[in-house]
């Protein structure tokens, strides 16, 4: 899944930069207008190499500050993220006689809510209609994480069966029962009452890739890096490496509206 990411965040940003470079050059050579804006708004939906599919929500916001940064116009980048961290070794598993699904072995889930504050500076800008405009993006910001228990539904015999902790089958808090099998998921919203919260840090470098066609309308790629470190270890797989710190490479596709 990393190599996947890896090679399609590569292609991507050298593919954009070849594009937004000759796009410059025509620009400088002909004078054109620039997309010279005040305001963005956007929300968009991220995966990243923590995740599945789909990982989270983003909402960000960026406004043109009155400076610039090395001759460059710069913007005040607001950004919050909503996403479940998930730990690489988790695999899900269907239950042959049910067809139900549970992972083997998680213990909890992990969600964190990142607000970030940063700087947004752009590298090429577009012409007011066409083209690629192209930001480079640097923020940071707490992670207030919440640790949720996974649960899970067991048959202990004889028909019987009850919903518990996935802790109570991987050898943590004891055995659920003499001959408990795990039988599928115990359901999503169940467990949220006992949920731990953590305050971390977080710290991301992105590009960001203005695709739209419209004036006031953008449509774009923001490709990046995050890092973030929380005070104590996190258990998600029961057995695997405890973890403080997470890294990821990360792809959020954003469509908003722009002043």
């Amino acid at each position: 899944m990393r190599s996947i990411y890896k090679i399609l965040g590569v292609g991507m940003i050298t593919s954009v930069l070849a594009v937004g470079t000759s796009h410059a050059q025509l620009k400088s050579t002909a004078d054109t207008e620039d997309d010279d804006y005040q305001s963005v708004t956007t929300f968009g939906v991220t995966t990243n190499t923590n995740s599945g599919l789909l990982g989270g929500f983003v909402f960000r916001q960026s406004k043109r500050l009155p400076g610039t940064f090395l001759g460059r116009p710069q913007y005040r980048y607001f950004a919050v993220e909503a996403v479940n961290v998930k730990h690489p070794k988790e695999v899900q598993q269907s239950v042959n006689f049910s067809g139900s699904r549970f992972t083997y072995g998680k213990e909890n889930y992990l969600f964190v809510v990142r607000p970030q504050y940063g700087r947004e500076i752009s590298l090429f800008q577009r012409n007011a209609d066409e083209g690629i405009s192209i930001n480079a993006v640097l923020a940071a910001g707490p992670s207030l994480g919440i640790v949720k228990p996974y649960y899970v539904e067991v048959n202990e015999g004889n028909n019987r069966t009850r919903i518990v902790p996935a802790s109570s089958l991987n050898g943590t808090a004891g055995q659920p029962g003499t001959g408990a099998q795990p039988t599928g998921s115990g359901g999503f919203f169940r467990g949220f009452g006992e949920s731990k919260f953590t305050v971390g840090a977080n710290v991301k470098a992105a590009l960001n890739f203005e695709l739209s066609a419209f004036r006031n309308n953008t449509t774009g790629l923001e490709i990046g890096f995050l890092a973030e470190l929380f005070p104590q270890q996190i258990t998600i797989m029961t057995g695997a490496d405890k973890r403080a710190f997470y890294s990821s490479g990360y792809i959020t596709l954003f469509f908003g509206s722009k002043k």
